[in-house]
């Protein structure tokens, strides 16, 4: 064909980006069939405009097409365009903006052509193509639908198919019908450790989350290398995390999901309660990594904890300290060095060190607590069994009761109470699933805890700053004083450190090789020791 005059090709492409590799219809294809149209018209291609987005919102906004529309305002005095696309469905896949794009192209004296279709300005051309601009728009919406219902069909079969955030990935699984979450190590670890230290108070505020989580560094940073507090705030309140599964939008209540949880669902409440109780505190200047004793000592003189700062001498340097900020306390100025305190401190814990023969008697004790809390394990399991029943008998003869209420605020009052014994009964599913399949076996259990009563000052001399603060909630029931001039007081020992305390304290009464024999009763039941 000869040339025409005056008149240039703009090609548009357009893909969605999830149809771009599952079809071939990609962008490069498109472009091929395009430069082949235009040189069969004798049209010199003069610019090409791509997008890889759906085309369900407003075509208007489209990056590509923004850009093709201010290519158009500035060059169209200077030569007539054509604009080249593949199909009406790569134009606009709703009526109303088809008109609306066919218009803002006019404006600037461009017309529109298609390999696959042919554009009439005629009345009947304008009515044929809006019949079939208003079928791609059917078309679209008949998907979306589809895909809606597939997927909520998914869900309420409790395979969550939108998941957003860190711990997880998706996996293939051909014999569940396609991806299914799966735990990402070593990110779901840390996640874990996350969530339950929040819930139990070992990280009190949500910025030891944040900092928890960015002395990590397998947990994905941002790229500044931090943790945003308001990404923190949405993982706590992701019931994901509990196995748990929702879509109220699309009418489906919380459920049991299919992944495996990486916190139980009463944890997750607990995290709730926490959340919704207190509002966010600021972080703080002085709640400084340098100072792990802070709030945990007491001043022996007034019992207020001790604080911590750093305090510059005159040449400049700068020198730690704790000391009692309390106003109405005698030793308010009174400082002690850090140094001083904590090599102390390190002392005593050392000396927390029990005998090797106190964990053949531990061994004993583990193994005989754990089977008590097997064979408790499975009554349990059957008392939650029947509390299960229960409750659904009582949200059954609810339902029946609303079927027959006029009242919106009667009606109002039983749902919610219906709501709340339905969340009743996934506390009580996910605590009898806790309980029937135990998280550890008894050799790990054993060899994590033993591991931690055997060495305990190895938390404090090699650990960093949230190893230290939890040997400080496990090895100890209270606060230790400091006495000026003395140093520091005989502690409270938790219970596991009492209990071994005891029995040592009881072999060192042996003497003479005899053998003496003690009866020791705890929780888990009696046991008898010996030592020689």
């Amino acid at each position: 064909m000869n040339e025409v005059k005056g008149i240039a090709a703009i090609l548009y492409v357009r893909v969605s980006s999830d149809r771009q590799v599952l079809k071939g219809d990609g962008l490069d294809s498109q472009a091929h069939r395009l430069r082949q149209y235009a040189e069969a018209r004798g049209l010199p291609i003069e610019n090409m405009f791509s997008d890889d987005m759906s085309a369900g919102g407003d075509p208007m906004e489209r990056p590509g097409m923004v850009a093709m529309l201010s290519f158009l305002r500035k060059n169209h005095k200077k030569r007539r365009y054509v604009i080249i696309f593949d199909d009406l469905k790569r134009f606009a896949r709703n009526t109303v903006a088809h008109w609306t794009l066919r218009g803002a192209i006019q404006s600037f004296g461009a017309s529109v052509e298609s390999p696959n279709y042919r554009f009439d300005e005629s009345p009947e051309g304008e009515f044929a193509e809006t019949i079939f601009a208003a079928q791609g728009q059917l078309e679209r919406k008949q998907n979306r639908r589809q895909v809606i219902q597939k997927m909520t069909a998914r869900i309420e079969r409790g395979f969550d198919t939108m998941f957003q955030g860190v711990g997880y990935r998706y996996d293939k699984d051909k014999s569940k019908g396609g991806k299914v979450l799966v735990r990402d190590e070593p990110a779901a670890s840390i996640v874990q450790e996350a969530l339950e230290g929040f819930a139990s108070g070992r990280f009190p505020l949500l910025v030891d989350v944040v900092r928890f989580l960015e002395s990590h560094p397998e947990f994905p940073l941002n790229k500044n290398g931090k943790v945003h507090p308001q990404n923190v705030s949405s993982m706590l309140r992701r019931v994901g995390y509990a196995g748990m599964i929702e879509r109220p939008q699309w009418g489906i209540a919380r459920r049991k999901a299919q992944h495996e949880p990486l916190i139980s669902y009463e944890t997750f409440l607990k995290i709730q309660d926490r959340l919704d109780g207190r509002p966010n505190v600021p972080d703080r200047k002085d709640r400084d990594e340098d100072f792990p004793l802070r709030g945990f000592v007491n001043c022996g003189a007034c019992g207020s904890p001790y604080t911590s700062s750093w305090s510059k001498s005159r040449n400049g340097e700068r020198h730690p300290y704790y000391h009692c900020f309390n106003k109405n306390c005698d030793l308010r100025r009174k400082t002690v060095r850090r140094d001083v305190l904590e090599t102390e401190f390190e002392t005593f814990v050392r000396a927390l060190e029990p005998d090797p023969l106190v964990f053949e008697i531990a061994e004993d004790m583990f193994k005989d607590a754990w089977d008590q809390r097997a064979s408790q394990s499975r009554v349990r399991v059957r008392a939650l069994k029947k509390e299960l029943e229960n409750l659904d008998g009582e949200i059954d003869q609810l339902q029946k009761t609303v079927i027959m209420v006029r009242s919106q605020t009667v009606m109002a009052t039983f749902e919610a109470k219906i709501e709340e014994l339905e969340n009743q009964k996934l506390v009580l599913s996910d605590r009898m699933a806790q309980t029937e399949q135990p998280r550890a076996s008894f050799d790990e259990s054993l060899r994590t805890a033993l591991a931690f009563l055997e060495k305990p000052w190895k938390l404090w001399a090699h650990g960093d700053y949230e190893h230290k603060r939890l040997l400080l909630q496990l090895a100890f029931s209270k606060r230790i004083e400091w006495v000026l001039n003395q140093g520091l007081r005989t502690a409270e020992l938790s219970l596991p450190f009492r209990a071994l305390a005891s029995f040592s304290s009881v072999g060192e009464g042996g003497g003479g090789g005899d053998w003496i024999r003690t009866s020791v009763r705890s929780e888990a039941g009696r046991f008898t020791v010996c030592w020689n």
